[in-house]
This record gives C-alpha cells, structure tokens and sequence, in this order.
C-alpha cells in the first residue's frame, strides 16, 4: 500500500487513507476512478467470502469454517495490494467514517464512498443470489447466534482491533507500508475465526446491509450498522494517542482536540 512520497515509508498512507484537499475533485475522472476501485474492491470482497459461505452450506461443509475464515483474510488482502493505490481500499463504511473522523479523509467524499461499498456489497449478493438459483435457505449474510448484547460487544471489539491495525499499517509512516496488506488481511482472517460462529465477524455495515437486502433478512441488523462504526471510530483514535506520545504533553494540551494538533500531508 502506498503513498505518494519521496520516501518509502511514507508511500503507504494513501493505501487505506486518500485525502484530497480540492473539493471539485468530487467531479473530477480521478474521483469517479476511485469511486469505480471502491464498487469493484467491495464487490470481490464480499463476493468471495460470502461465496465461500454458500459453497460451505450447499456442499456439506467442504470448504469448512477455516477455510471460509482463510477465503476472507486472502480476498481483502488481495484487493488492498489491488486496488489501494487507486482508492485507499476501503470497503467498509466504518473504515471511511474513522478516517474522516480522523482527518485522514475528506468528508465531501464520505457519502460517495458509503454509496460505492453498500453498492458494490449489494452486486455481490445479487450476484450469488443468481448464481444459486435464489436459494433464500442459504443467506450468506450475518445473524447474531445469541443475544443481542453479546453480539454488539463482539463487533465492537474485532471492528476496533481492525481499525487499530488499519491505523498502525495504513497510516503511520513509521510502519513497514509494504506490509499492510497482509496485516490487515490476517486481522480479518483472525477476527471471522474468532468471532464468526457468534456473530458472523461483519467488521463492516456494507458486508451485512447487502445481502440483508437481496434476501430480505434484516434480524439485529441494526447491531451491524452501529457496532463497526462505533469500534472502527474508537480503534482509529486510541491510536492517535499513541501516534502522539512522542510529544511533549504541554504541547499536546495546549491544542483544544489532539485531532487538531495533526496537519495531514497531502
């Protein structure tokens, strides 16, 4: 993942993270450019993953549950090294709404991307939907398997333990950017272990909202849609605490917000 800059630490930032100080680039081919990166990168994510969920249940378990865990952690680490230079890779709303909370993001652009990942998520499920003949007993989506509140709490916790890796690889120049990819992809792959019996391991609004809609499924979607936000936003602050502490802390008090003590490099 990369950035563009003279040095090859600092390549990375823009791989998980695009800022862009022009509001017209809106409506500029670039901007469309990313758009398109952000529908097609969601789209192969979910599709593989979520494919490697229907397969597993139409096919007497012959991928199992590590495997579906492994397809998950491959394809998002596949689309980041694919796509990351064009768009940042995002994928997932609370992945652009942690950044734009952040100001590694403008927010002219936050709608546009959320309309990009739940389009490109909703394709996918389209997709599948078609392929196996519209088979509603094999929803590939998330449905909490006990009570609400534990699967609100697991969300939480795996999403922030994601933005927290994305914010250290994706973000830092002082971390090897090279390497983001594949940290961020064993994160996933370590979290739909961890967490998929319980939850199904969203980590991501888009990955759930989609194929609730095709296969009108819409039980404790509301978890889906909060946890990840509010874990992703938390995950990518604590660590701008830690991105700080090499300050003096007069400096970092006399700021009104540690947000507001950080100038992004464009």
């Amino acid at each position: 993942m990369a950035e563009s800059s003279a040095s090859n630490n600092e390549r990375h930032s823009h791989s998980m993270s695009v800022e862009d100080d022009s509001a017209s680039d809106c409506v500029s081919v670039l901007f469309i450019q990313k758009l398109i990166a952000e529908v097609m990168g969601t789209y192969f994510v979910i599709f593989a993953g979520e494919a490697s969920v229907v397969v597993n249940l139409s096919k007497d378990g012959v991928i199992t549950f590590p495997g579906i865990s492994i397809v998950w952690g491959l394809v998002v680490m596949v689309m980041i090294y694919s796509v990351g230079h064009i768009s940042g890779a995002h994928f997932n709303p609370a992945v652009t709404i942690s950044f734009a909370i952040t100001r590694r993001f403008p927010w002219s652009e936050v709608p546009s991307y959320l309309a990009a990942q739940v389009l490109g998520s909703t394709l996918a499920s389209w997709t599948l939907w078609l392929i196996f003949n519209g088979k509603q007993d094999h929803f590939p989506g998330t449905l909490p398997s006990d009570s609400y509140m534990q699967t609100f709490v697991i969300e939480f916790i795996i999403t922030f333990y994601l933005m927290f890796v994305v914010s250290g690889v994706a973000t830092d120049n002082r971390a090897i950017g090279e390497l983001a990819g594949l940290a961020v992809g064993a994160t996933v792959l370590l979290n739909v272990m961890v967490a998929g019996p319980i939850t199904g391991a969203s980590m991501n609004p888009a990955r759930s909202l989609g194929p609730a809609l095709v296969f009108a499924q819409f039980k404790g979607l509301w978890i889906y849609m909060t946890a990840p936000i509010l874990g992703a936003i938390s995950g990518a602050l604590v660590y701008n605490t830690i991105r700080f502490t090499d300050k003096p802390l007069r400096e970092i008090a006399r700021s009104a917000s540690f947000l507001k003590s950080r100038h992004v490099t464009p």
